[in-house]
């Protein structure tokens, strides 16, 4: 997970010295998202888990709100990239 963690800062990064901008922690958030979605797949009872996957997904939300209303190109380019549904 922390290589994958890498690879996605760098992929998503800003500028050099970037590791929290938006666009970042919106990529780190679909990662676990999309994580946590197979494991429920395996382990439907597993509802403490779940509650914290609902957080993950409401934070992503409000971030992409933040990133359309101040950069509404960098927004579709975004979801391109991670290939989220919108």
């Amino acid at each position: 997970m922390i290589l994958k963690k890498k690879e996605i800062v760098e992929k998503f990064k800003m500028h050099v010295a970037d590791t929290g901008s938006t666009e970042v922690q919106v990529a780190l958030l679909t990662s676990k998202i999309r994580y946590l979605s197979e494991h429920f797949q395996k382990a439907p009872k597993d509802f403490a888990s779940k509650v914290g996957f609902l957080k993950m997904i409401g934070q992503r939300r409000r971030l992409l709100n933040y990133i359309k209303k101040h950069n509404e190109d960098g927004y579709s380019l975004l979801i391109k990239k991670l290939d989220i549904r919108k």
